[in-house]
C-alpha cells in the first residue's frame, strides 16, 4: 500500500471551514461571469481565456457539469440548470462545511448572507470596516448635524459595537482593504486635527462616500483594531495582489511593523489574507515572530498556476506556525469559485505536505494532523466557531447538515426562547415566528429581573438575593443555537442570553457567566475546557392509586439489561433521532441500576457548547417520554429507597486543538500532564464549593452517599467510582496515561454553564497557585497517611494473599507489592474517620461557598449572592416541609 495514501485519504475527506468568501450573484448580474478565473477587470478580461488558470479551471468546471470544455456551453448549463441547482452542485463537491463571508463588496444583484444559509451549514459574517464607515457618511450624522470627526467617531465605534450582538447578522471578524486605499504602512497615532482634515476632505468629495484619505483610513483601521481585540474578534486584513485599484507595492505586509510593535494591539488577533502573493515569505516571517498574526492562502489557491500556488504554500509553511495557517476560497460572485478554491486547495495541500514527508521535514502523522488544523480547526479555534464537525465521502459533503443559525424551516409558525435559570429550570417564552425575526433577533424579549432569583419551589425572588420585581432585562436569542423541535416541527428554540440591553451583558447571565471564565481560561493559560455529559434519569409511568395518581417506575430490571432496553427502544430510538436531528452526538445509552433508570453519554466538546447540548437533550428526553405517556424526571433522588441520577461530567484540557491534560507514562505523576494536575487539584481543592453550583438542592445530598458511586468524600482516585473526582483512562488511552476526569457530584437539577463555570473557576485557581493532588486514593502512600499498612514478614503469607487477591484489583482487592506492602484500591468510606467528608447537605455547601473568595472574584459577586440567597431559600422551605422534595419531579 502507497505509504502516503493515509495522508491523501485524510485530505480529499477533510472537512474545510473557508474563513474568507463573498456573496454569490443571481444568474442576470452584470458582474461577468468570466471574472470567476482572473482579478482583471475591464478591457483586460478580454484576454483572460489566455491565462493557465483560466483554461485549467473551465476544464474542472466542465468535467463536473459533464460539459464540452467550452465557456459558452458552461454558461448555458447554467442558464438552463438554475442558480441554485448549480450551487448545489459546487458545493457538495466542495465539502464546505462553514464559510465566513465578507459582504462589504457590493455586487450587483448579489443575495443576501440569509439566501447563503440554505447550501451551508454554518454562514458567519465578516464586517468590512470601510463599508461600514461610508455607510454611516452616506447616512447623515443623527439629526442633521453637520460631521465632526468626534462624532463620527462615536457613531463608527457604536455601529462596530452593535454587530457582534445582531443576531441576524452573527460577527465572527472584521476586515480593512486598507492595502487598497493607501497602503499598509497604519500610523497608529494619526492626530485629531490630521484625522479630521481627511473627514472633511472625504465630505467635500461628495456622495456615495470612497474613504480614501490616508490619515482618516489610518484612523478608522485603529478604531475598528480597539472594538476588535475588546470583542475578541480577527482583524483580516487584504495584503498582496489584486485587481488594480491596488498598488502592490503598498501591500506587502512588512509596512504593518509599526503596527504590530505597538504594545496596544499585542492581543490583537491580524490574520493576512491571500498569502500576501508576491510577499508569501514576508507574511510568513511575519507569522513566526508576532503571536498576533495569522496567514490565510485564499485567492492564491485557486488563481495561480498549479506550481505558483505550491511555491506560494510553501513559503508560508517555510517559517510560520502550522496552527496559524488557514484555507479559504476567497470566491467571489459564483458557486463554480467555491468549488475550484476548495478542489485546488486539496491538491495543493496534499503536494506541499507530501513534500515535507519526502524531504522529512515532517512525519505522515505529522502531516495527517496538519491537514485537519490548515482545512478546519485553526479557523474554527480563530473564529469560535462552533458547527458540529464532519468528514466527507468521495468529495461530496452531506448536504443534510444544516445549522441552527438558518432562517426558518417551512411551516414554522412559533419560536421558543430558552433559558436556565439559577435554581436549574428550564424555562421558555413563546413568540410568534414573525415576531421572532422582524423584531425580537433585534431587541430580544423583556424578562423580570426578578426571573433569576426563583427557587424551585417559588416562582418569585428569594430573599437575599437582591434582586426583586423592579426591573427587566433582555433575553436575545443566540441564533447560532436555533434549532426546529423535533418533536413540534411547527416550532423552533434557540436559547438565550441575559443583556441589560441589546449588546450589554447582564451580570446574572449564566451563559455569559460562563464565556467569561472561559476567556480567562484562555487569555491566560492558552487552554480551553472540553466536556462530555453521562445524563441518567428514571422513565416512569403513572398509576392510579385511591384515585390519587402516582409515579412508579418503567419496569423493575438490572443494570445494562437488555430487556430493559428491549422494552424502551420505541421510545429510546425517537429520542435518538430527536438529538441527531439537533445535531447532538450520542456515545451510547444503557440502562441503569436503578428501576426505570437510562443513561445518555455525550460526545466531548467544548464546555459552552455542551452546556447548551445537554439543555437541548433534557428538552428532548422529557417531550419524547411524555409522547409516549411517560414521565422522564432527571431528580437526583427520585426515591429514597433507590440509587441516584446524576449528570456526571468528563473534563479535559485542550490547547491549540490537543488534549493537554494527558501524560506520558512514566513521565508524568499518574499520567496527568502537569497543567492537568494543577487544574484538578484546584477543583478538589474547591469542590465544597462547587456543590452549591453543581448539587443545587437538598434532594441533591440524598443521592451523595456513600457506597453509591457519587462520591461522598473529598479525595481523588484513578478509576475509582467512589471518589467524587475520578481520573479516567478510557479505551483507546495510551497505558499509564489518564485523558480527562469525571465530577461524580453534579446532577440534574445543576444549571450546566453555572456548575462547568463553578468547575472552571476552581481549575483556573489550582493553575495560578500551581497546586499539586494529593495521592489518590488506592496509593500506599495514603495507607500509609492513614496508618492502615499492611506488612508481613512472610514470604508464605505474602504469597498466598497475592495469589488469591491478585485477581482482580479493580474490585478493590488487596494486593502486594515488591516491597512486601500491600495496596488496595480503597473506598473511602472503609477508613471515614482519615478522610473528610463533603457536604452532608445543601447548608453546608452554601456555607463553603460563602467563604471561597475564589470563586466569588472569578464568577461575579452579585451572581454569587443570588445564586447563595436561591440556595437559602431552597434550604428553609425543604426543611419545613419534609415531602415537597416529592414534587421535584414536574421541574427537573
Amino acid at each position: 500500500m502507497d505509504q502516503y495514501a493515509a495522508l491523501k485519504a485524510a485530505v480529499e475527506t477533510a472537512e474545510l471551514v473557508d474563513a474568507h468568501a463573498h456573496n454569490i450573484v443571481a444568474l442576470d448580474s452584470t458582474f461577468p461571469f468570466i471574472s470567476c478565473f482572473s482579478e482583471a477587470t475591464g478591457d483586460a478580461l478580454s484576454t483572460v481565456p489566455h491565462t493557465i488558470n483560466f483554461k485549467r479551471s473551465l476544464k474542472e468546471i466542465s468535467q463536473l457539469y459533464g460539459s464540452n470544455s467550452s465557456l459558452d456551453v458552461v454558461q448555458e448549463y447554467r442558464t438552463n440548470c438554475g442558480l441554485e441547482s448549480v450551487t448545489s452542485k459546487c458545493l457538495a463537491a466542495a465539502g464546505i462545511s462553514a464559510v465566513l463571508i465578507d459582504d462589504g463588496l457590493q455586487l450587483d444583484k448579489m443575495h443576501n448572507i440569509e439566501w447563503h444559509k440554505k447550501f451551508f451549514p454554518y454562514v458567519g459574517r465578516i464586517l468590512r470596516i470601510e463599508y461600514v464607515a461610508e455607510r454611516i457618511l452616506d447616512e447623515g450624522s443623527p439629526g442633521g448635524a453637520p460631521w465632526t470627526l468626534d462624532l463620527f467617531t462615536k457613531n463608527f465605534v457604536d455601529s462596530l459595537k452593535s454587530y457582534p450582538f445582531c443576531s441576524s447578522d452573527k460577527i465572527v471578524g472584521f476586515k480593512s482593504i486598507a492595502a487598497y486605499r493607501s497602503g499598509l504602512e497604519i500610523y497608529t497615532n494619526v492626530s485629531e486635527k490630521d484625522a479630521e482634515e481627511g473627514l472633511n476632505e472625504v465630505l467635500r468629495a461628495g456622495k456615495p462616500a470612497r474613504i480614501a484619505n490616508k490619515n482618516f483610513i489610518d484612523h478608522i483601521f485603529i478604531r475598528a483594531l480597539e472594538v476588535a481585540q475588546s470583542f475578541d474578534l480577527p482583524l483580516q486584513i487584504h495584503t498582496g495582489f489584486g485587481d488594480k485599484d491596488l498598488d502592490l507595492r503598498l501591500s506587502n505586509p512588512l509596512h504593518l511593523r509599526s503596527l504590530l510593535e505597538d504594545n496596544r494591539f499585542s492581543k490583537s488577533r491580524i490574520v493576512l489574507l491571500h498569502a500576501s502573493y508576491p510577499f508569501s515569505k514576508e507574511a510568513s516571517y511575519l507569522a513566526s515572530v508576532y503571536s498576533q498574526v495569522y496567514l490565510d492562502f485564499g485567492l492564491a489557491v485557486p488563481k495561480l498556476s498549479f506550481h505558483g500556488m505550491v511555491s506560494s504554500v510553501k513559503e508560508l509553511l517555510e517559517l510560520a506556525p502550522i496552527k496559524k495557517v488557514m484555507f479559504s476560497t476567497d470566491a467571489c460572485g459564483f458557486p463554480e469559485s467555491y468549488y475550484l478554491g476548495a478542489k485546488k486547495a486539496r491538491e495543493v495541500i496534499f503536494a506541499v505536505l507530501h513534500d515535507a514527508c519526502i524531504n522529512e521535514d515532517l512525519s505522515v502523522a505529522e502531516s495527517i494532523v496538519a491537514v485537519k488544523d490548515i482545512f478546519s480547526e485553526n479557523a474554527r479555534n480563530l473564529y469560535k466557531i462552533t458547527t458540529v464537525s464532519k468528514s466527507i465521502e468521495n468529495g461530496i459533503a452531506p448536504l443534510s447538515v444544516k445549522s441552527g443559525v438558518n432562517t426558518s424551516a417551512q411551516g414554522v409558525a412559533f419560536v421558543r426562547i430558552l433559558w436556565v435559570d439559577a435554581s436549574g429550570q428550564h424555562r421558555c417564552r413563546v413568540v410568534p415566528q414573525k415576531r421572532f425575526h422582524d423584531v425580537v433577533t433585534k431587541t430580544g424579549v423583556g424578562l423580570a429581573c426578578a426571573s433569576m432569583a426563583m427557587s424551585s419551589h417559588m416562582d418569585g425572588p428569594a430573599d437575599g438575593t437582591n434582586l426583586t420585581g423592579v426591573g427587566e432585562i433582555s433575553l436575545v436569542p443566540d441564533l447560532s443555537t436555533k434549532r426546529l423541535i423535533p418533536w413540534a416541527k411547527e416550532q423552533e428554540m434557540v436559547l438565550a442570553d441575559m443583556h441589560l440591553k441589546p449588546g450589554t451583558p447582564w451580570e446574572y447571565c449564566p451563559r455569559d457567566a460562563l464565556r467569561r471564565v472561559s476567556k480567562i481560561l484562555k487569555e491566560e493559560f492558552n487552554l480551553v475546557m472540553n466536556v462530555g455529559f453521562e445524563n441518567e434519569f428514571f422513565l416512569l409511568r403513572s398509576v392510579q392509586v385511591d384515585g390519587k395518581e402516582n409515579w412508579l417506575p418503567f419496569d423493575a430490571t438490572p443494570y445494562c439489561s437488555a430487556a430493559a432496553t428491549d422494552a424502551a427502544f420505541p421510545l429510546l430510538s425517537e429520542i435518538m433521532a430527536c438529538l441527531q436531528s439537533l445535531n447532538i452526538s450520542v456515545e451510547q445509552l444503557h440502562a441503569e441500576s436503578g428501576n426505570g433508570q437510562f443513561e445518555f453519554s455525550f460526545v466531548y466538546t467544548n464546555c459552552k457548547d455542551s452546556a447548551d447540548n445537554i439543555v437541548f437533550a433534557r428538552e428532548a428526553i422529557r417531550a419524547v417520554a411524555r409522547k409516549h405517556g411517560l414521565l422522564a424526571t432527571f431528580v437526583p433522588k427520585y426515591s429514597l429507597a433507590d440509587i441516584g441520577s446524576g449528570s456526571h461530567v468528563h473534563i479535559s484540557l485542550s490547547e491549540n486543538g490537543q488534549n493537554v491534560f494527558m501524560g506520558r507514562s512514566g513521565e508524568t505523576r499518574y499520567g496527568i500532564s502537569k497543567v492537568g494536575e494543577e487544574f484538578m487539584a484546584g477543583v478538589l481543592d474547591h469542590l465544597p464549593s462547587i456543590l452549591a453550583f453543581t448539587a443545587p438542592v437538598p434532594n441533591s445530598y440524598d443521592r451523595i452517599q456513600p457506597n453509591t458511586w457519587s462520591g461522598a468524600y473529598l479525595c481523588w482516585g484513578v478509576e475509582n467510582k467512589e471518589a467524587p473526582l475520578r481520573a479516567a483512562s478510557p479505551p483507546g488511552t495510551p497505558d499509564g496515561s489518564v485523558s480527562n476526569f469525571e465530577i461524580k457530584a453534579f446532577d440534574g437539577c445543576a444549571n450546566p454553564h453555572l456548575g462547568l463555570a463553578a468547575i472552571m473557576a476552581a481549575g483556573i485557581d489550582g493553575l495560578r497557585r500551581k497546586l499539586t493532588l494529593p495521592e489518590p486514593t488506592g496509593k500506599i502512600t495514603v495507607a500509609t497517611k492513614y496508618g492502615i499498612i499492611l506488612h508481613s514478614s512472610s514470604f508464605a503469607s505474602l504469597l498466598c494473599i497475592s495469589l488469591l487477591l491478585l485477581i482482580n484489583q479493580s474490585t478493590g482487592f488487596l494486593y502486594a507489592d515488591k516491597t512486601g506492602f500491600f495496596k488496595t484500591d480503597y473506598n473511602p468510606a472503609d477508613f471515614k474517620d482519615k478522610v473528610a467528608r463533603l457536604p452532608k447537605s445543601l447548608a453546608e455547601s452554601v456555607e463553603a461557598l460563602e467563604k471561597d473568595t475564589v470563586l466569588r472574584d472569578l464568577i461575579d459577586e452579585k451572581l454569587l449572592v443570588a445564586i447563595i440567597g436561591v440556595r437559602k431559600a431552597e434550604v428553609k422551605y425543604y426543611s419545613e416541609y419534609k415531602d415537597a422534595w416529592k414534587n421535584l419531579i414536574y421541574k427537573y
